[in-house]
């Protein structure tokens, strides 16, 4: 038992060493900022591009409810469930990295509750979070690898050091990235990388309630990210490597010195080696360039090498294909045998069923250069294409081109056969696995013999039983567990005789995916628009509505799905739907909504799915009547504080708690919201709200307002001095809203569409 403990004190301190000595990307994710039901969809995103840690501060005042109350779990709000955020990461095998302690930038007070500057209001912050954060850190089987400060009495590491904290807004974010990661050492901190939104009332003076981000609400990414696909890309691999680099000197390069604002590093180590080249200059370099060869000891030419304005290349140089390189299961291939270099970005290097396969980041097509023992069986494949390539007897070196890459990172793949293999084994066509579902995956062998001595790796969770079609074919039942998020990925990996003999990335997804296609949407100025949950749709009460259910079947088989709507108070024609849908398509299912007699406002109903899949789905309406206004309350975009507002046939005007704060005046024919993402009629302190007949009242500490929304016209009348003005008038193709200041208590906002 002793000898087992040493053990495992010693792997985890040799864990821990290991993990410092590694470079660290992270992204910062602000959890509070971001509406929890978009927490998974964001994380299975950064780790499916390669980032591996999350970097977020824990605000004491927005978790304390009062002193010694602490919210962790999402009972007063859903951005208060730190527990489940943590659940996430741990699902996702994403590492946690924590600032525990104010300040926290960008948030209220820093983060201090008021009056909580005494060393015991501190001491319970600490002994609270010790609870739950203890039991999750790396060294317990949990997601949480580095913590700032040594406040927290818990078993995880300081983050490494230099921190270089870039925003991904930054023009220059490449280069700039490039020149942290040249240092080798430390960490790189991304932030401002997706869309965020304050709790109302949460956001420091003069801050804008939303952040810009280069991933919006509805996933969309701008080209912002592009900088951070390269480096998660490149880092996935590089980074754990870079505790054996050492710096060196180039060689002085031939003819004239490099262009100043051309910067170039070069790294070395025994099996692996890189060369840094970041181009500042207005004007693309485009030349051969001399680096020092660690493997033979002399210079080396790299031939036309081309680096854009503005853009960076990490160039491969000697990697092993053996023991010590990028190379995945490469015990195929001698020491001797490398990448001698390449002229574009290496990004990985696998070795399966007799071919190698190279990805690399190439913004303009370029080589590389391959080292082999044996000549290649061929064929060589550059982006899906048989492509030709040069092969020189005498020196065993074959000349592959590497076309320009394409997407977001200039991605591309190539592949060329060293070999043919002895024994092999391949998967079927399997591209998805089903959560929660049994799914067959096909695996076909090069003999009876190596069949029968095969087996299937899974991910920690997944079950699979085999059944053999033909001596040498395999069908296996994999069943995905039900907690297994949607977007990620499985690895499966067959082998024998303890040798990889395939591999399969299968990406998981929910049996099926509904979508209200009428549901409203929750602006923040012009840009920011949020999807609230449950999707809430208005219609006409007496006459009814129709709204359009999408069901998308993401199962690779045809589908039968039978559809039962039920509300209180309301009434559905058809209430029950069945139809059949294709393999990986979507059918939309129209269903018409009636309210009873008597019955306005905000409804719930809910939609029940069996079939292809087992579902029950939360939905909500705002019943109208024609000519009406609907007064209704929710907590629309999930920070536990609710939000009012007044509807008509064409308008919608939302006012945020605490604060009265309007922010949202659109026209819904459009979607067209003339707010300013800031807000306006903002007042301070705590207010009460509540409904009057087709109006809102708003009271204050010592004001009064009345909001009333007759057809087009919303008008604002406050028993003290409005706000300055904070709407302009504007147009939007035909769509014109006029703001009219009536007296210095009462405004009037109108929007009128042109004829």
């Amino acid at each position: 038992m002793r000898r087992t403990i040493l053990i495992l004190l010693f792997a985890s301190v040799a864990a821990a060493a290991s993990r410092q000595a590694q470079y660290v990307q992270a992204v910062e994710f602000p959890y509070y900022l971001y509406p929890r039901q978009l927490w998974e969809r964001e994380l299975v995103w950064l780790k499916t591009i390669g980032v591996d840690t999350v970097e977020f501060s824990i605000p004491w005042n927005w978790h304390q409810l009062q002193p010694g109350d602490f919210d962790f779990t999402g009972r007063t709000s859903p951005r208060r469930d730190l527990a489940a955020f943590i659940r996430i990461l741990r699902k996702l095998d994403l590492h946690g990295w924590v600032r525990p302690l104010p300040p926290v930038a960008g948030w209220a007070a820093g983060g201090v509750p008021a009056g909580a500057s005494d060393a015991g209001s501190r001491a319970a912050w600490l002994k609270a979070l010790e609870a739950l954060l203890a039991p999750q850190t790396e060294k317990h089987g949990g997601p949480i690898a580095f913590v700032e400060g040594r406040e927290l009495e818990i078993e995880a590491e300081m983050p490494p050091s230099p921190v270089t904290t870039l925003s991904i807004q930054e023009p220059t974010a490449l280069v700039r990235s490039r020149e942290t990661i040249a240092m080798g050492r430390g960490a790189l901190l991304w932030v401002n990388v997706e869309e965020a939104l304050y709790p109302a009332g949460w956001e420091p003076p003069g801050v804008s309630p939303v952040r810009a981000g280069a991933v919006d609400f509805s996933g969309k990414e701008r080209p912002a990210t592009t900088a951070l696909r390269r480096e998660a890309a490149l880092l996935r691999n590089w980074a754990p490597l870079f505790g054996s680099l050492h710096e060196v000197s180039l060689p002085k390069q031939a003819g004239a010195k490099l262009p100043r604002g051309f910067e170039t590093t070069e790294w070395n180590s025994p099996s692996i080696s890189a060369v840094s080249l970041i181009n500042r200059r207005e004007m693309a370099f485009h030349d051969d360039l001399r680096v020092f060869d660690p493997l033979l000891r002399h210079e080396l030419i790299i031939p036309g090498v081309s680096v854009a304005p503005g853009e960076a290349l990490w160039l491969p140089l000697e990697i092993s294909l053996g023991p010590g390189g990028l190379c995945r299961d490469c015990s195929a291939f001698s020491s001797a045998e490398r990448i001698v270099y390449a002229t574009e970005e290496l990004v990985t290097v696998e070795f399966e069923n007799g071919i190698l396969a190279m990805e690399f980041a190439a913004p303009q097509a370029g080589e590389v250069i391959l080292q082999l023992a044996r000549e290649p069986v061929g064929p060589y494949l550059a982006a899906g294409k048989p492509t030709k390539f040069d092969w020189d007897e005498k020196t065993l070196r074959a000349r592959l081109p590497i076309p320009a890459g394409t997407g977001v990172a200039n991605r591309v793949r190539i592949g060329l056969a060293i070999e043919a293999p002895e024994k092999s084994g391949f998967f079927g066509e399997a591209r998805r696995l089903i959560i929660g579902q049994k799914n067959v995956v096909s695996t076909l062998y090069s003999s009876p013999e190596i069949a029968s001595r095969s087996r299937l790796r899974l991910p920690e969770g997944f079950s699979a039983t085999a059944v053999n079609k033909s001596p040498n074919e395999i069908d296996y039942t994999v069943t995905v567990p039900p907690d297994a998020l949607h977007g990620d990925f499985a690895s499966l990996v067959l082998e024998a005789d303890g040798v990889p003999l395939g591999r399969a990335r299968l990406q998981l997804f929910r049996p099926a995916s509904i979508r209200l296609m009428q549901a409203i949407t929750l602006h923040f100025g012009t840009q920011t628009q949020l999807i609230p949950e449950p999707p809430t749709a208005p219609v006409e009460g007496r006459g009814g509505t129709s709204v359009e259910i999408v069901v998308r079947n993401n199962s690779p088989q045809i589908q039968n799905y039978h559809l039962e709507a039920s509300g209180e108070g309301l009434e559905f024609s058809p209430a029950k739907t069945d139809i059949s849908i294709g393999a990986l398509d979507e059918r939309p299912v129209s269903l018409r909504i009636f309210a009873k007699e008597g019955i306005s406002g905000l409804r719930d109903w809910r939609l029940r799915v069996t079939g292809g899949d087992d579902l029950d789905l939360p939905f909500r309406v705002i019943v109208l009547g024609r000519g009406n206004t609907a007064v209704w309350t929710a907590d629309l975009d999930g920070d536990g504080y609710p939000e009012w507002v007044l509807e008509s046939q064409r308008v919608r005007a939302v006012f945020a708690s605490p604060g009265a704060r309007l922010v949202e005046l659109t026209w819904k024919d459009t979607n067209t919201n003339f707010v300013p993402a800031e807000g306006a009629l903002w007042q301070s302190g705590p207010v009460e709200a509540r409904p009057e007949g087709d109006s809102l009242e708003f009271v204050g500490n010592g004001w009064a307002r009345k909001v009333t929304l007759n057809g087009a016209v919303l008008t604002v009348d406050q028993s003290t001095p409005l706000p300055a003005e904070g709407i302009t008038p504007r147009s939007s193709g035909n769509v014109r809203l006029t703001t009219v200041r009536e007296s210095t208590s009462r405004y009037r906002y109108e929007i009128k569409q042109a004829d």
